[in-house]
C-alpha cells in the first residue's frame, strides 16, 4: 500500500501575520540599530520613531486579522502561555520608552528601548515556534532565524532613514553574516527532521526564495564594499538586507506553512499478527 500525503498549506495566517512579523521584526531592529548607532555618535529621532511605527503598524495588521476585532484585549490575558500575550504586553512600555527619548530627550531610555526591542522580537519569534502543527514554524532554528533576520532588516532601515557610519556598517555587515548563518542552520534543521517537502520547495527552491536569498548575498557584497570605501552604495545595501527578509518571512507565513501530514509505518491487516508496510 502507498501512504497518501494529505500535508497541507494553513490558511488562517495570510499576509497580515506575515506584515506582523515583518514590521515587529524591521522595528526592534531599527529600534536597537538606533541605540547602537548612539552610542556611538549622535543619532535622529526620525529613526527612534520610525521603529516605534513600523512595530505598530505590525502589531494593527494583527487587529485587522482577528475575526471579531472588538476582542482583542483579551490577548493580555494568557502571559502565563502564550508569546503574543507577551509581545503585546511589552509592546505598551516599548513605545513609552521611545517617547521618553524621541520627545523628552531622556538619554536614560535609551538600555531600555534595546531591552524592550530585544524582548518584543523574542517574544514574535517564540510565538511562531510555539505553532506546533506546523513544521516549518516549529523548527528550533527558527527562533535564532528570526532574531538574526529581524536585526538585519533593521540595521538595513537604519543606513536608508539615518544615513550610514562605519560602526553602524559593520553592524550591519555582522548582523546579515548572522543570518546568513541562521539560515543554514534552519535550513539544516529542516532537512534532519524531514519537513514537508512542500516546504522544502517553496523556501530553497522556489523563484522568490531564490530571489530574496540573491539580494541577501548581495547587500553583503555592498556593505563589505561600503567599508572599503566605497561609496553610496549604503543606501542600497540597507534596501536589499530590508527587502530579502520581508520576502522570505511572507514566504515563511503564508506559502510554506503545511502540516506534516500523516506518518503510519505499518498497516494493520485482519488476522495477522503484524502488519503490512507503507510507502512512503
Amino acid at each position: 500500500m502507498k501512504q497518501m500525503n494529505t500535508s497541507r498549506r494553513q490558511r488562517s495566517w495570510d499576509l497580515r501575520a506575515a506584515a506582523n512579523f515583518i514590521g515587529g521584526g524591521t522595528g526592534t531592529g531599527l529600534l536597537m540599530a538606533s541605540v547602537v548607532a548612539a552610542a556611538f555618535g549622535p543619532t535622529t529621532p526620525v529613526t527612534m520613531a520610525a521603529g516605534a511605527v513600523f512595530v505598530m503598524l505590525g502589531l494593527s495588521m494583527v487587529w485587522l486579522e482577528i475575526g471579531k476585532p472588538w476582542r482583542a484585549l483579551h490577548v493580555f490575558f494568557h502571559p502565563q502561555t502564550s508569546w503574543m500575550t507577551r509581545e503585546g504586553i511589552i509592546a505598551g512600555p516599548l513605545v513609552a520608552a521611545v517617547g521618553a527619548w524621541v520627545v523628552l530627550g531622556l538619554s536614560a531610555a535609551l538600555p531600555l528601548v534595546f531591552v524592550l526591542a530585544a524582548g518584543f522580537l523574542f517574544c514574535q519569534a517564540r510565538m511562531l515556534r510555539a505553532s506546533r502543527g506546523i513544521p516549518a514554524w516549529k523548527q528550533a532554528e527558527v527562533v535564532p532565524f528570526l532574531i538574526a533576520t529581524g536585526v538585519a532588516e533593521g540595521t538595513g532601515m537604519m543606513a536608508v532613514l539615518g544615513g550610514s557610519s562605519p560602526a553602524l556598517v559593520g553592524f550591519a555587515l555582522a548582523a546579515g553574516l548572522a543570518r546568513e548563518a541562521a539560515w543554514w542552520a534552519y535550513g539544516r534543521g529542516l532537512a534532519r527532521s524531514h519537513a514537508p517537502k512542500a516546504s522544502m520547495d517553496v523556501l530553497m527552491k522556489s523563484a522568490p526564495a531564490m530571489a530574496c536569498r540573491a539580494a541577501q548575498v548581495a547587500a553583503l557584497v555592498l556593505w563589505l564594499a561600503t567599508l572599503s570605501g566605497v561609496t553610496d552604495v549604503a543606501l542600497l545595501a540597507g534596501l536589499l538586507a530590508a527587502v530579502s527578509g520581508w520576502g522570505i518571512k511572507a514566504l515563511l507565513i503564508t506559502r510554506a506553512a503545511f502540516t506534516r501530514g500523516p506518518a503510519i509505518a505499518m498497516c494493520p491487516v485482519r488476522g495477522r499478527g503484524i502488519g503490512l508496510p507503507i510507502e512512503a
